[in-house]
C-alpha cells in the first residue's frame, strides 16, 4: 500500500483493488474501523479525498488519495510512568517492546501506574505523542519477551483481526524439566480455570480449545532441562505452562505448575514476532533477546536458531 505522513494526516493512494468502493464500504471493510470509529470520523470530518470533503456513499477511484486524520493528539486515562523500556521496532502505527519479568502487560486499575503500558504511554508522551495506546496481545507477569501495541484505535481494529485470524505469530523459546523425547509435537488439550486455585488453570473438558506446537532445540545434560520452543494456535491464559506440564515436563522455575524453583521466574521467553504491517503491508519479523540477569537462557544466536 503506498502511503505518506503529513502532519495529523495519513495519505493513502487507491490502489485498483479498491477502486469501486465507497469511503464508508473502506472502512468497515478494509480498514475494519467500529460503526464509532465511522461516525466519529464522519461528525470529526477526518476524511478527505483529494483534499475535498466529499460524502461518505463516494466511490473511490484508483489513484484517488484517500487522507485520514489519523496522528492528532489523542488524551487517554493511562498514567504515563517513566522506565527504562528495550524498544524493538516502532513506527508511526505501531511499536514492539522486550518485556522484562516482573511487571504486568496492562494495569488492573485506572490508578495502576506500574505495568509496561504505563511505560510505554511515557515514551510516547516524550517523543510529542499522546495516543489511544492498546496492547494486542499481553505475557504473564514474570514471562518475558515481545509485546505488540497499537498507537491508533484504528491500527488496533485490524490487528486484533489478524491475531484472531492467526496473522499474527509469536515464537517462544523455553526451559523445560526432564529429557524432552519428542523431537516436536502438538498439544492439544482444553484449558478452564482451576476452582481450587484461582490463580492457576487447568485441563478441562469444559474449557477453552487450546493448541501448542513445540520443537526440541537442545538438552542442557547438566541441569537436566530441555530447551524447546513454542508457537501457538490459541492464545489462552497459562497456555504453554498448563501444556507443557500436562505432558510431565513443566517450566523450569514455574513452582505453580510442578516446576523446580532453581530460577526466579518461569523459563518462558517470547522471542520473535511476525505480521504483515496492516498499513505498509511490509513483513515485519522482530526478535527480542532474553535479558535476564543473571542469565536463564544459553547465549544462543537466537535469529539464526530460529529460522
Amino acid at each position: 500500500m503506498l502511503f505518506e505522513r503529513k502532519g495529523d494526516w495519513l495519505l493513502l493512494k487507491i490502489p485498483f483493488q479498491w477502486e469501486g468502493l465507497s469511503i464508508e464500504a473502506l472502512f468497515s471493510q478494509i480498514l475494519l474501523a467500529s460503526k464509532k470509529q465511522i461516525h466519529l470520523s464522519k461528525m470529526g470530518k477526518k476524511v478527505q479525498v483529494n483534499n475535498q470533503n466529499v460524502p461518505w456513499n463516494t466511490l473511490l477511484k484508483q489513484e484517488d488519495i484517500l487522507k485520514i486524520k489519523l496522528f492528532q493528539q489523542e488524551p487517554n486515562d493511562i498514567i504515563p510512568t517513566y522506565m527504562d523500556l528495550s524498544i524493538l521496532y516502532e513506527d508511526d502505527f505501531l511499536l514492539v517492546v522486550n518485556k522484562p519479568d516482573g511487571i504486568d502487560t496492562h494495569p488492573h486499575s485506572p490508578e495502576d501506574a506500574s505495568a509496561l503500558l504505563n511505560g510505554v504511554a511515557y515514551h510516547l508522551l516524550m517523543n510529542g505523542e499522546e495516543r489511544q495506546l492498546k496492547h494486542i496481545h499481553r505475557l504473564d507477569r514474570d514471562t518475558t519477551g515481545c509485546i505488540l501495541f497499537a498507537k491508533h484505535d484504528l491500527v488496533a481494529n485490524m490487528l486484533d483481526y489478524m491475531l484472531r485470524e492467526r496473522k499474527i505469530k509469536r515464537t517462544y523459546i523455553a526451559l523445560v524439566q526432564g529429557f524432552l523425547s519428542q523431537k516436536k509435537g502438538t498439544i492439544n488439550k482444553p484449558i478452564g480455570k482451576d476452582r481450587h486455585h484461582s490463580s492457576r488453570r487447568r485441563i478441562s473438558e469444559t474449557g477453552q480449545n487450546a493448541i501448542t506446537h513445540f520443537k526440541r532445540m537442545n538438552r542442557l545434560p547438566n541441569q537436566g532441562l530441555t530447551l524447546i520452543s513454542c508457537t501457538l494456535d490459541t492464545g489462552r491464559t497459562h497456555q504453554i505452562r498448563v501444556h507443557l506440564s500436562s505432558i510431565h515436563h513443566p517450566l523450569a522455575g514455574d513452582t505453580l505448575y510442578g516446576g523446580q524453583p532453581i530460577f526466579h521466574r518461569q523459563a518462558l521467553h517470547a522471542v520473535k514476532i511476525q505480521f504483515i504491517h496492516p498499513i505498509s503491508g511490509e513483513e515485519i519479523t522482530v526478535f527480542a533477546p532474553p535479558m535476564d540477569s543473571p542469565p536463564i537462557f544459553p547465549d544462543d544466536d537466537w535469529e539464526e536458531l530460529l529460522k
